[in-house]
C-alpha cells in the first residue's frame, strides 16, 4: 500500500502510528485522572487535591501530544519527504503548522 500525504497533514492510508500504543496508554491514564477529579468534585475533597489530580491530567497529555509530534515528524513527514512522496516545500509546510502544537 503507497502512503500518500494527505490535505490535512496525515497519510491516507495509513493505518497507525508507530506511537498509538504509548498514545492510548497515555490518553487512557488522562481519562483516569479526569475520572478522579470527578469522584473528588462529587466528595468535596481539597482544591489541594484537585489540583494535583488536573496536574497529573496536563502532564500526561503533553507527554502523549509530544510522541504523536514527534512520531508525526518521523514518519509522516521525514519518511514521506525522503521517499520523494512529499516535496521539502510540502514538509516544510507541515512542519510550520506542526510547531503550533509543541
Amino acid at each position: 500500500m503507497t502512503l500518500t500525504p494527505s490535505p490535512l497533514g496525515g497519510r491516507e492510508g495509513a493505518v497507525a502510528h508507530q506511537t498509538d500504543p504509548e498514545i492510548r496508554r497515555g490518553l487512557t491514564q488522562a481519562r483516569g485522572h479526569i475520572d478522579s477529579i470527578l469522584s473528588m468534585l462529587t466528595e468535596n475533597r481539597s482544591c489541594i487535591d484537585l489540583a494535583q489530580q488536573l496536574q497529573a491530567v496536563e502532564s500526561t497529555v503533553r507527554k502523549v501530544k509530544r510522541a504523536l509530534v514527534e512520531d508525526h515528524m518521523q514518519h509522516c513527514i521525514a519518511d514521506s519527504a525522503n521517499n520523494a512522496a512529499m516535496s521539502g516545500e510540502e514538509a516544510l509546510r507541515q512542519f510550520k503548522a506542526l510547531t503550533k502544537y509543541l
